[in-house]
């Protein structure tokens, strides 16, 4: 309903075509409402479209509470959010009630005494949308006085009120939060025995409060999120909780490449400087490789999961890498390059969780190592394979290359060197450019020279050529020279 400011009274309420709906057909109700007018529910939400998004507009169709099931950084909590937007835009309650009383269903002792004193006098104010989402994370700290309520010594006392008056009471966050969207975050962190005290609201939506024979019939529409119950140890969903949640529904991580590109790209924090740094295809695509390294990787806990955080953090280190090199060189931004990816394993470091092995290789090494297997297997998408054209044992498009670094030739690739001087570099190698053209001749400017850089990284993680991170940067040399050199200097 729209706000009336005029309407500031049960009796002006009246006058109105105003009708009382419970949360959860107001939910239903909107949302067939956007349905038919084909309106999105969700923004910057990628990859759910065929998945999730019906699951949860089934469960809203069917006013269950709801449960999100997954991994961290999987939008769970996002998408509670936004379900506001399934809300009317306001609705009107009785000024000072503190459940939020509906005016023509009074719950609370305050407001059905109020309504007998005032009559259509009553005053009455209205609550946007905005107001009515209510979330709490699940902490080993919260009480059973903090969720649902308890007795309020000190108001009984300074209201000289018995224990046995109903007004004595200090209600919790979910008695407060009636009529609103209330969320509790990591379910499974929440104690057993507070578990335990959500069953009579979630099955027949009221509260009991201390010795007090309350009813209260609460209009709630819960949500929870939580990892599945192998991640923690902290604890569980107790089964006849989950017995009482209507739809549990399972997110995931993106099932495509171009969907995650789309959740980086939007949840990337960048200020209007940042966003005039050109990030080529081929660098955004090894961003999000990396992350799907990981979640296949033997050194990192794949029941932890591996968030959509790494890429965004990853993503918005790379471009901070570039504009570093434009401000030390006061240069104009210009683009981002591959070296600038290794700029991204500090944050890539804290965004996993590794098993024993990777603890005892380091986090920073593991960081690295998913940036060089994401090179080694997006350079498979964007060239040939070396190593079916060694088995073929057939002269290679690779052989200029290779027979140039074989001739004592060194690349150094500095982080903070100029554009020109980059740009003058890859072109001294023989063949790289034509490289490039062959297999890419739509890629022009710093496409093109991006790729020449990709190609000598591809080529090092298959082992055709040398690469060594230099303090600031790579080298890249003939590998069997490097074998070489590295075994007389053991010697």
């Amino acid at each position: 309903m729209n706000k009336n400011q005029n309407i500031n009274t049960l009796g002006q309420l009246k006058k109105t075509n105003y009708q009382f709906v419970s949360i959860k057909d107001e939910l239903r109700n909107n949302l067939i409402l956007k349905l038919k007018n084909k309106e999105s529910i969700f923004k910057e939400i990628y990859g759910y479209e065929e998945t999730v998004i019906p699951e949860l507009e089934r469960a809203i169709l069917s006013r269950h509470n709801i449960l999100f099931l997954g991994l961290r950084g999987q939008a769970k909590t996002k998408m509670a959010r936004q379900l506001i937007n399934l809300l009317d835009e306001y609705i009107p309650v009785i000024s000072g009630s503190p459940l939020n009383d509906d005016p023509y269903k009074p719950i609370s002792n305050f407001a059905i005494r109020l309504i007998a004193d005032l009559g259509d006098n009553t005053p009455i104010h209205w609550i946007h949308r905005n107001e009515r989402y209510s979330e709490k994370l699940a902490t080993p700290d919260v009480s059973v006085a903090d969720l649902i309520g308890d007795l309020d010594p000190i108001k009984a006392a300074n209201l000289k009120l018995s224990f046995s008056d109903e007004n004595v009471i200090h209600y919790g966050l979910i008695p407060r939060s009636n009529r609103f969207i209330f969320v509790i975050n990591e379910l499974p962190d929440l104690q057993a025995r507070l578990q335990v005290a959500l069953f009579n609201i979630l099955q027949e939506g009221d509260v009991q409060i201390r010795g007090f024979n309350l009813r209260i019939p609460l209009d709630v529409q819960f949500l929870f999120t939580a990892n599945p119950e192998d991640y923690t140890n902290r604890g569980n969903i107790v089964t006849p909780l989950k017995d009482r949640i209507g739809s549990q529904i399972l997110t995931h991580y993106p099932n495509s490449l171009e969907h995650a590109k789309k959740i980086t790209q939007s949840q990337a924090r960048l200020d209007q400087l940042q966003q005039s740094i050109e990030v080529p295809e081929v660098l955004k695509n090894l961003v999000e490789q990396i992350a799907i390294e990981a979640r296949v990787s033997e050194f990192v806990d794949a029941k932890s999961g591996v968030s959509a955080r790494l890429t965004i953090s990853a993503y918005e280190s790379l471009v901070s890498a570039a504009e570093l090199r434009f401000l030390k060189q006061n240069q104009p931004y210009s683009f981002a390059r591959i070296g600038d990816l290794y700029a991204a394993v500090p944050a890539i470091n804290g965004k996993i969780e590794l098993v024993y092995e990777g603890e005892q290789e380091g986090p920073a090494i593991i960081a690295q190592n998913l940036i060089s297997i994401s090179i080694r297997n997006s350079f498979l998408q964007l060239f040939p394979d070396p190593e079916k054209l060694k088995r073929k044992k057939e002269s290679s498009d690779y052989s200029k290359i290779i027979n140039w670094f074989s001739n004592n030739n060194i690349l150094d690739l500095l982080d903070h060197e100029k554009d020109s001087v980059y740009s003058n570099a890859l072109s001294f190698v023989e063949g790289l450019e034509e490289l490039v053209t062959k297999y890419h001749p739509k890629a022009k400017g710093n496409d093109k020279l991006l790729l020449m850089e990709f190609a000598l990284h591809g080529l090092a993680e298959h082992s055709l050529l040398s690469k060594t991170k230099l303090i600031s940067g790579v080298s890249f040399k003939d590998l069997f020279g490097s074998l070489l050199n590295q075994n007389f200097d053991n010697n």
